[in-house]
């Protein structure tokens, strides 16, 4: 599995702030919708439910929102970097400023658990997590996202 099958260059966005972390779910369902032709209110209820289960925001001003839908046929991935972080109520109580959202299909099994994973490894990368605060070009994130992966695979 690599990032380039989870992340579209339409699914990469920087954005000024958000109010609530409510609010940030609306956008990514409305990305989820633009770029994937994912339906918007199904991805914000699984976001949201899925948050009531616990924090997604992993410390060190990084969120991993994720939620299983009905409505997919396979893993996508939506990525948002904050230019004012929010207050996420993270492990490490810090607020977050990048966001690697993922929707699986509802039977998605273990695809989900390694898509998480892949993405999570790519987010503790310092190297990685430096590029892409110091960059506000969604297609310049979208790049470093995904040859993250690649380069440290080869």
């Amino acid at each position: 599995m690599e990032l380039s099958s989870l992340l579209v260059p339409s699914a990469v966005r920087v954005v000024g702030q958000f109010t609530s972390k409510k609010r940030l779910f609306q956008e990514l369902g409305d990305i989820a919708q633009s770029a994937w032709n994912i339906p918007a209110d199904p991805a914000v209820d699984g976001l949201q439910e899925r948050e009531t289960l616990g924090p997604t925001g992993v410390g060190h001003g990084i969120a991993l929102p994720h939620a299983r839908i009905e409505e997919l046929d396979r893993i996508a991935g939506i990525f948002i970097r904050l230019e004012k972080p929010l207050d996420y109520d993270s492990v490490d109580r810090q607020p977050v400023d990048l966001i690697f959202c993922l929707l699986a299909p509802k039977d998605s099994g273990v695809d989900h658990l390694k898509a998480l994973a892949l993405v999570s490894r790519t987010m503790r990368d310092q190297s990685v997590v430096s590029k892409l605060r110091s960059n506000t070009d969604p297609a310049k994130l979208h790049a470093i996202l995904v040859e993250a992966r690649s380069t440290q695979e080869a």
